[in-house]
């Protein structure tokens, strides 16, 4: 953990590069394959987990989403979206925690689907809507700086090093919403 005296130089916010442009040197072998693979990990995590798969829903409200996420949703900043955070869990045990920013734009058609989604998976809805178009994966690192970082790691015993991490907008019907996904260290070999 920084000291008091690194306070500073935290990062609030993780730095996202685009998947296609990564070094993948630095990244552990492990956490490889999730990170670029373009299916829906809910159904990968499913397949893995044989039947002791769950949504553990840990917050859905609306909120103001961090600076990079509204930029890269073209939102004007302040401006409020439904933040979703959420951990796919397997044999109880938490293996990814994800993040989802519905902007006001997206909400404005079909909002029920948002917003009672409850403790079911937010990907099995998107990859069974035919509409969906996803965008670029963008991988990030976060570290004890990186304000994710905590959330993510909240529920953890023993807290790792970094987190590596992924994210998309996914487009339905032309709306956008941005699909963060961090990979926890208990998550298997893919």
């Amino acid at each position: 953990m920084p000291t008091p005296s690194t306070a500073l130089h935290w990062r609030a916010e993780p730095l996202w590069r685009p998947a296609n442009r990564l070094s993948c040197h630095g990244i552990p072998e492990k956490y490889l394959p999730w990170l670029l693979d373009p299916a829906s990990l809910t159904e990968r995590i499913i397949n893995h987990c044989r039947g002791n798969f769950y949504v553990r829903l840990l917050d859905q409200r609306r909120a103001r989403p961090l600076r990079n996420e509204a930029e890269a949703l073209g939102m004007r900043a302040g401006t409020r979206a439904i933040v979703r955070q959420v951990q796919l869990v397997c044999a109880d045990t938490p293996w990814v925690y994800a993040r989802t920013i519905i902007p006001p734009r997206t909400l404005a058609r079909k909002s029920h689907r948002f917003t009672r989604l409850g403790a079911r998976s937010l990907g099995a809805m998107l990859f069974a809507d035919p509409s969906m178009k996803r965008g670029e994966v963008e991988v990030a690192c976060l570290t004890p700086a990186d304000r994710l970082y905590h959330l993510a790691a909240c529920d953890l015993r023993e807290k790792p090093e970094v987190i590596w991490g992924r994210r998309s907008l996914f487009w339905l019907g032309g709306k956008p919403l941005l699909v963060c996904e961090f990979f926890l260290p208990d998550i298997p070999e893919f």
